[in-house]
């Protein structure tokens, strides 16, 4: 079988640096179909280096929107037991994720999502704080459509943004970073159309710079859930689960999104905002650091680390950044400030137009 030899060191990237696999130990693997030949080589490093048991989870898209469509209140608010008692006895969970449709839940009634993925939570919540994961994409034509890329290009960006990256090096870079946010109270963000404050005094920044996700690098805390005051405007569309809502505007006050616009899509907007309490408040604070990733491609795994851009997930919070919002969803949301954007700590200008004034690493 001849493997492509970038499939082959992403791989190996996953498997020893993400999730420093160990000899004894444990995996799931969830993957779509497209995403085979990445899964046979995470499945062959993994028996090499003597995991015991790999337990693979394939998903599909069709699956997925029959159970949607076709399943009751009941079935939408069952734990899955069997599924839990899966996650909560490995040490790792890989997820690669290769869509061949990436709007296939867009007409899935989004009040029927937030039912289900409310009741996966605290299976997801283990997931997170209790296993080694990583999540990363393996290039299908959906996600080059999606980045308007061909095929090919989008191969290439994909594994570069993985492959060539010096984790290293850029660990250190996020930690700097970290320990910065680590000390600051406030934050603002600043540009023609936005003027965001709020607090993240007495929360914890935490910097992943290729352990959750791959490819990576942020730096991401919690936000005091009632601090929040002023207004955002994204610059790229919000995309949840296949929906996709075009400059989205959110107007805070107490913590709380008091009017939420968009240029379309509004009512599914405010739709999955009314599904709890929480979903109204910011979970998550991120800051994109990969200076490699120059370009919106309606992926959030790669958008949200674009060098010069912020995002702010509104919903669930990470319990590593000692966030007190729950929610039925973590909705990233994305802004570009590398024209004209300026990032306040404590009064104190850091970043200016995407780049930092201050020295990191």
């Amino acid at each position: 079988m001849i493997t492509d030899p970038r499939v082959t060191k992403m791989a190996e990237i996953l498997v020893d640096y993400s999730a420093a696999a160990e000899k004894g130990e444990r995996a799931i693997i969830v993957y779509d179909q497209p995403s085979i030949p990445l899964l046979y080589e995470v499945y062959r490093l993994l028996m090499e280096r003597g995991v015991l048991e790999i337990i693979l989870r394939p998903t599909d898209e069709t699956i997925s929107e029959l159970f949607f469509k076709h399943s009751n209140k009941e079935q939408r608010t069952t734990l899955p037991k069997i599924y839990e008692y899966m996650v909560k006895n490995v040490e790792m969970f890989f997820i690669l994720d290769a869509p061949r449709n990436t709007r296939f839940l867009s007409g899935i009634d989004p009040a029927k999502q937030t039912e289900y993925y409310k009741t996966l939570r605290p299976i997801v919540n283990h997931r997170v704080d209790h296993t080694r994961w990583v999540l990363t994409q393996y290039p299908t034509q959906a996600l080059a459509m999606d980045a308007e890329m061909s095929l090919s290009d989008y191969e290439d960006f994909l594994f570069s943004a993985v492959n060539e990256v010096d984790w290293a090096a850029k660990t250190k870079e996020n930690k700097v970073l970290a320990d910065l946010m680590n000390s600051t109270q406030r934050v603002r963000l600043l540009s023609e159309d936005t003027d965001l404050s709020f607090s993240i005094e007495g929360r914890h920044a935490e910097h992943s710079t290729g352990n959750y996700n791959m490819p990576d690098s942020e730096v991401f805390t919690s936000v005091v859930e009632d601090s929040t005051e002023g207004h955002i405007q994204y610059s790229y569309p919000a995309i949840h689960y296949g929906l996709a809502v075009p400059e989205v505007r959110l107007e805070f006050k107490g913590g709380k999104v008091v009017k939420a616009s968009a240029a379309s899509r509004e009512a599914e907007l405010n739709k999955l905002l009314d599904g709890d309490e929480g979903a109204r408040r910011i979970g998550e604070f991120g800051v994109g650091t990969n200076y490699a990733i120059e370009q919106f491609t309606s992926n959030i795994l790669f958008d949200e680390k674009i060098g010069g851009s912020i995002h702010l997930a509104l919903g669930e919070g990470y319990s590593e950044t000692l966030s007190k919002n729950e929610s039925s969803i973590h909705w990233d949301m994305v802004k570009d400030l590398r024209q004209g954007g300026e990032i306040y700590f404590d009064d104190k200008l850091v970043q200016k137009d995407g780049k930092f004034l201050v020295k990191l690493g």
